[in-house]
């Protein structure tokens, strides 16, 4: 989603002294696009991408193509040396593509509208939803309460333009929220507030996306892999239940993939040299090339030769043509090591953890364990002192330690056991209880800060799951939605994998790992929409409807006693 706003409005200038302070030759700043603030090129960055590099190549020498013969390896110099001399042909003097119209001054544009505004235009672009999650920051227009606003602007745009339904009669209208398995209380009870009491619907139902991606699909129990754009979030479902302990989030996606991608054809001589980054056609162009040329076929070898437009407004239109070799397969492989995306400095590993407690809910956890007898805070103490008597080791491969991993994280669906609080509670416990909570804290931080691949993730998440019966369930039947694995054979090459490094013990009883990409040959990127709608219909959402009344008088109370997960 995105939005630009009217630049006087932030900063306090008017649009002519704008412009004049250009003309003086006033830098404006970069609004990245692809590329994060906080993930600005570092150093170490590019000395990961080369180590993840390597283990991309090694993954694809180690594996013969179908007919049995080993890949011809091809190394960037060779597709250089042709790429270098490449120039572009000009097809018209015209692109056909122009800059949004602004000269009736609009305060605010959104979606494609928004991406073509001319850089020269006095207009902020705001992203309100970064990660998967608000886009809370420090700059213009980053907190909680403009990230609302921007989101606010965006739904009613579209519920007016695409739906033509008047803002007016929303209050006939009900809603469903889909929100993240891992997800931020407080944003949910804000976004909750800003549809019923602002926009104005009646009703609303909140829903897990990884569940109503269960719904849209027709499956009952899977594990749900949603590879998004900037994120990808891995989550076991069985029977409409979204298991809290197999829930991560990791932290890239496939704008990652498109951003590694630019970065293995520079290496092989980009004839399109004036690419960047920060420039927002030359991401939707570099978007275009990773959806049309990458693939996870590993019988497809050696250069090939390839071709595509540039059609930049005020530009004349270019035809490039160009060679490519393994940079079309190692881009999407960096899903699975994800070292080669470079990304430093930055939590990789999301886990569901404990809320910090809200003064409207008097129910929540902090008041549940604040009322524990003694003698349950004492039992539960000891047993914490027990996990962490046992060592926890974090290295690269998470298979080693697959079997126990799971029962030593067990707690993070409370932050990771009682509070320090609660310890001092449990008597002669409380010291060995702290101790064991710093422990299996210091332990998740150092697994938040590991990059997973994405099959790493699947195992690891599959094996949270409480019993060997539901492993099975989601050992066979792995369901992918979202659109940031949409590559050819990414169904096979995701299949391979997981049978590969899956525990022998299922493999000898498992018959077979159904990865299912388009379940009804249906987009997988609308299957969790599909399912909100799904879930519309359903007799049982009638009990989950929260109304605007209801809302008014109750507040965020009404989320514990009407949502269909456990709040």
């Amino acid at each position: 989603m995105t939005q630009a706003e009217k630049g006087e409005a932030e900063n306090g200038k008017e649009k002519g002294g704008e412009k004049e302070k250009e003309q003086r030759g006033v830098k404006r700043p970069i609004v990245p696009a692809l590329v994060p603030e906080s993930l600005q090129e570092k150093p170490e960055s590019n000395e990961q991408r080369q180590n993840g590099l390597k283990m991309v190549d090694q993954a694809i020498w180690s594996k013969k193509m179908s007919n049995g013969t080993r890949r011809i390896p091809v190394s960037p110099e060779q597709a250089r040396s042709y790429n270098k001399q490449m120039r572009p042909a000009i097809l018209d003097h015209c692109s056909g593509n122009k800059w949004t119209n602004t000269s009736h001054h609009p305060e605010f544009l959104v979606g494609e509208e928004a991406l073509y505004v001319n850089p020269l235009d006095c207009y902020n672009i705001h992203w309100p939803i970064r990660r998967g999650q608000l886009n809370i920051h420090p700059g213009p227009g980053g907190s909680l309460t403009a990230v609302l606003a921007d989101i606010e602007v965006i739904w009613s745009h579209a519920i007016q333009k695409y739906l033509e339904i008047p803002l007016k009669d929303l209050k006939y209208y009900r809603c469903i929220l889909l929100i993240p398995d891992i997800y931020n209380k407080q944003h949910v009870k804000e976004l909750v507030n800003m549809i019923l009491m602002k926009m104005g619907f009646s009703g609303i139902v909140v829903h897990q996306e990884s569940v109503c991606a269960t719904f849209g699909s027709g499956l009952s129990s899977t594990c749900v892999v949603d590879v998004g754009d900037q994120k990808t979030s891995v989550c076991c479902v069985e029977d409409g239940v979204s298991h809290r302990n197999t829930r991560l989030c990791l932290a890239y996606g496939g704008s990652d993939v498109s951003r590694c991608f630019y970065w293995l054809m520079q290496r092989a001589g980009f004839p399109y040299r004036e690419c960047q980054l920060t420039n927002k056609m030359d991401c939707l162009l570099l978007q275009h090339l990773k959806e049309t040329f990458c693939h996870l076929d590993q019988d497809i070898s050696g250069l090939q030769d390839h071709e595509f437009q540039i059609r930049h407004p005020d530009s004349p239109a270019l035809l490039y043509q160009f060679r490519l070799g393994d940079e079309k397969l190692q881009a999407p492989m960096a899903l699975f090591y994800p070292a080669t995306f470079g990304i430093v400095g930055q939590k990789m590993t999301t886990l569901q953890h404990r809320s910090q407690g809200d003064p409207e809910d008097p129910h929540d956890e902090q008041y549940l364990l604040a009322t524990q007898s003694k003698q349950e805070q004492s039992a539960k103490a000891t047993a914490d002192r027990k996990s962490a008597s046992k060592p926890i080791g974090f290295e690269g491969d998470l298979r080693g330690q697959s079997s126990d991993l799971p029962e030593r994280l067990h707690s993070q669906e409370v932050d990771l056991g009682p509070s320090q609080g609660d310890c001092l509670m449990a008597g002669n416990d409380s010291e060995e209880a702290l101790t064991a909570l710093m422990s299996r804290k210091t332990a998740i931080s150092l697994f938040e800060g590991k990059a997973l691949g994405l099959d790493k993730a699947i195992l690891h998440s599959i094996d949270c799951c409480s019993s060997d019966e539901t492993k099975k369930k989601m050992y066979s039947s792995i369901l992918v939605v979202g659109g940031g694995l949409m590559f050819h054979k990414a169904q096979e090459f995701l299949q391979h994998r997981i049978l590969n490094k899956m525990p022998p013990s299922f493999r000898r009883i498992i018959e077979n790992v159904d990865v299912i990409t388009r379940p009804k040959d249906m987009d997988p990127r609308l299957i969790a929409w599909k399912g909100g709608a799904v879930l519309a219909c359903l007799d049982t959402t009638q009990e989950l409807w929260i109304y605007q009344r209801e809302w008014q008088r109750f507040g965020v109370r009404m989320l514990r006693e009407r949502a269909a997960f456990v709040w």
